[in-house]
């Protein structure tokens, strides 16, 4: 079976406070957008994982693909003589705040449910997910959706940008997700994210906002120039998403500014 893996971006992202466990409570609203790989699995006699596209880096081992064969065998008695072939064909950038591993795995997870009828429902599959990444279960469903808590429990939340324009634009610049935390004192946003996304798109900036951005733009000026030629083409909200470094504009018709990032990873297209 072949999929097609898509990448998310955070509307606003307000890190809340510091968990006892190390982690970090988060408000974002997660949004499917249609920067995909490509995942093909099939089942086979002996478990194998290809790859193509962009260089994964890293131990193979760790592979949220292969953690979801895994897990999914591990806890699934029918699956204790199974075995696939997997072959991702990587696309989004890795390390960009988009998602795309998180993606790769949950819709792995999907996969294997639907070829080897296991019977797993959507609530299960999500709890699944959460196993693998914070933000893995957002793909189970794959709809805009409030998170909250580690960024795995989720609120429906109405807001539609379907017939928007997006660019998303990565330079390339690998942020870990320690060196994000790092300068970011917790607080509750002044005005809730939820309130704020209410809002005309054309009020957010200044008012969504990403907590990520107040120390790495000027760690990064690349990011910040990014986002600042992004306004100036006509974007009417910019803002980085997750811990970077990719940033994004949405317009309010179609652009292409490969012209303005000759050198950086671009996708742009329209939202479903």
């Amino acid at each position: 079976m072949l999929t097609f893996p898509n990448a998310k971006i955070n509307l606003g992202l307000n890190i809340v406070e510091k968990r006892p466990d190390g982690f970090h409570n988060i408000e974002s609203v997660f949004y499917p957008v249609n920067w995909c790989d490509a995942l093909e699995i099939v089942p086979a006699a002996q478990f194998q994982f290809q790859s193509s596209g962009l260089a994964i880096p890293g131990d193979e081992k760790n592979n949220l693909c292969i953690k979801a064969f895994q897990l999914i065998r591990t806890k699934n008695p029918k699956m204790a003589d199974k075995a696939a072939h997997f072959h991702l064909h990587k696309v989004i950038p890795m390390g960009a705040g988009l998602g795309g591993g998180s993606a790769d795995g949950a819709f792995a997870l999907k996969i294997l449910n639907e070829i080897f009828e296991l019977g797993l429902n959507t609530n299960e599959l999500q709890n699944y997910a959460r196993l693998l990444g914070s933000d893995c279960a957002f793909f189970i469903e794959n709809r805009p959706v409030f998170c909250y808590n580690k960024g795995d429990e989720f609120e429906e939340f109405s807001l539609n940008l379907k017939g928007r324009f997006i660019v998303l634009v990565n330079p390339a610049i690998h942020i870990s997700t320690a060196e994000a935390y790092a300068g970011v004192k917790p607080q509750k946003a002044a005005i809730p994210l939820k309130e704020a996304l209410l809002l005309p798109l054309n009020k957010w900036e200044g008012i969504v906002k990403n907590d990520f951005e107040q120390n790495l733009l000027w760690k990064y000026p690349t990011i910040a120039e990014t986002k600042k030629v992004l306004y100036e083409q006509g974007a009417l909200y910019a803002s980085m998403t997750g811990s970077g470094s990719t940033v994004y504009g949405i317009f309010e018709t179609e652009k292409d500014l490969k012209a303005q990032f000759p050198d950086f990873a671009l996708w742009q297209g329209y939202f479903n």
